[in-house]
């Protein structure tokens, strides 16, 4: 016979398993819609008359609001109670869906995925906080495990379920089936999430809020807008300015408050900012990645958006199984090799995206896709439980937020700096290949296909084949500066991330700030 298993001494709530499922389908709702509308902005374009500049603000708007408010939705969620934090995310999100999809005007659009960003930053830090506070410490990683594998997966999920719907129905479906799934999430956290007790001790961090708010909003309006109007133009410079004057301001306050919303000392802590770092090069490499990946496939392989969406299937049933098992996978070789196996493994699938060509089979394709889901599933689950755990439990819900946030701002990044660099190199290569093409073609590969298609034949099949060949070629310099940062970021981990002390969170932690609020995990609601 083996050795007895000791008891667990915190075995967590009774219904923690069940209150677990609710909080996962309340996030695969809001990762959804990251992605959803990537399918859509074709049938938005005709139907709102939406320029281009509208259709990236359309995308944007959610991204903007959602980065910038998760701060203070993790500071109101630690006060007031996280279930209601995530019931009234969703309701807001759901409210602002059915609205969209009755939107008559880019503009309106617009506005609204601002208002549905605000509803889904209340979410997902919630998510994670509660499951830090429903979970002992023995089964807290594989609970971990389980939310990091259904928010990776509702970022996949979201092409192949707007593909899915616009097969059938217009545009505004893409926003109408946010009603049921949120319906059903609500039912959920109503019925199977324990009403656990928030901090209301002292006023409202007002000035805490509204300075890192703006100062976010700054920081992501300057990186989303940086590829459009220059990054070294007086407006991305002033607007960076800006960003950094708010967010230091913002540092300071919360330094000096009686009762700050965050505790900025936790950044003190090594395995909170290098675990922080770890995820925006992991949301840098993959955002960035489908950007380009999802184009490649609609419009050098001429995929339906159906089509496209379940190419990165391979992606996410990999990462699924790597991210779900990944609690065992760290109890095995620890969270510093896990996490940087998994980004050695992202560059090296990203490597094998980066030698695709025009004709390459699909097969081929999913293999480099599945090993890139299959690094970032080793890292999501050890990246986050390595923050949590350095830090007391009452700083589960901020630890949760500023996760979000870099995993955002990675995001973010990924996007525009992946975007200027293929953009820059597909003008360089079509150039090249077609020193007379015609002037609209050089804009992009959407805007080159339209002008081929209204070219006699030959013509149009020569510029047609020329965009895509320079577009799959500048593909790869977009892909190899992801594998590039994947790799630096594996490197930072092996030599910075390290198991956290049992005191290491000492410093983070102001003594007797909250006696009233600490209520021992599973034992409260």
């Amino acid at each position: 016979m083996g050795p007895t298993t000791a008891p667990d001494p915190d075995p967590g709530h009774p219904r923690r398993w069940a209150a677990l499922a609710a909080l996962c389908s309340s996030l695969v709702v809001v990762t959804i819609d990251n992605t959803v509308l990537n399918t859509a902005l074709p049938a938005l374009a005709a139907a709102l008359h939406a320029s281009t500049a509208d259709l990236q603000w359309i995308n944007n708007a959610y991204t903007l609001v959602f980065a910038a408010m998760l701060i203070t939705a993790g500071g109101l969620g630690a006060r007031f109670g996280q279930r209601r934090s995530l019931i009234a995310g969703l309701t807001v999100f759901a409210l602002a869906s059915a609205v969209a999809a009755n939107a008559d005007s880019a503009a309106q659009l617009i506005a609204l995925r601002a208002v549905m960003g605000l509803g889904a930053a209340f979410v997902m830090p919630a998510t994670l906080s509660t499951i830090v506070s429903l979970f002992g410490e023995r089964e807290r990683p594989k609970a971990i495990a389980v939310w990091s594998a259904t928010a990776g997966l509702g970022i996949v999920i979201g092409p192949i379920a707007g593909g899915l719907l616009l097969e059938h129905f217009s545009w505004g479906s893409v926003f109408w089936i946010n009603v049921p799934l949120v319906a059903a999430a609500l039912a959920a956290a109503v019925t199977l999430i324990p009403a656990l007790p928030g901090r209301r001790s002292g006023p409202v961090d007002v000035p805490g809020l509204l300075l890192s708010a703006t100062g976010l909003a700054a920081l992501v309006d300057v990186i989303v807008r940086g590829p459009e109007r220059g990054w070294l133009s007086s407006g991305s410079l002033v607007e960076a300015a800006a960003a950094a004057v708010l967010l230091a301001a913002f540092a300071l306050w919360e330094l000096r408050a009686a009762q700050p919303m965050v505790d900025i000392r936790m950044f003190a802590v090594r395995a909170v900012s290098v675990a922080g770092a770890v995820l925006a090069v992991t949301f840098f490499a993959l955002f960035g990645l489908l950007f380009v990946y999802t184009q490649y496939l609609q419009l050098v392989h001429g995929y339906s958006p159906l089509d496209a969406g379940l190419g990165a299937l391979p992606f996410a049933l990999a990462m699924a199984a790597t991210a779900a098992t990944s609690d065992r996978t760290t109890a095995r070789i620890g969270a510093r090799r896990s996490i940087a196996g998994g980004l050695a493994l992202m560059a090296l699938g990203l490597a094998g995206v980066s030698l695709v060509r025009v004709d390459t089979p699909f097969a081929l394709l999913s293999v480099a896709m599945a090993v890139v889901g299959a690094g970032m599933g080793l890292i999501m689950a050890p990246a986050s439980a390595t923050a949590v755990a350095a830090l007391p439990r009452e700083k589960a819900p901020m630890a949760s937020a500023l996760n979000g946030v870099v995993r955002e701002l990675g995001g973010v990044l990924g996007i525009a700096v992946v975007g200027t660099v293929v953009s820059a190199a597909y003008r360089d290569h079509l150039h090249t290949a077609l020193p007379l093409a015609p002037p609209p073609a050089d804009a992009d590969l959407p805007s080159a296909h339209a002008v081929a298609a209204h070219l006699p034949p030959p013509q149009g099949a020569r510029l047609a084949d020329a965009a895509d060949h320079a577009f799959t070629t500048a593909m790869h310099s977009g892909t190899w500066t992801c594998a590039a940062i994947a790799l630096a970021g594996a490197a930072a981990a092996l030599l910075l991330l390290h198991p956290p002390a049992p005191a290491a969170a000492a410093p983070a932690t102001p003594p007797a700030r909250t006696p009233a609020g600490r209520t021992p995990a599973g034992r409260a609601g």
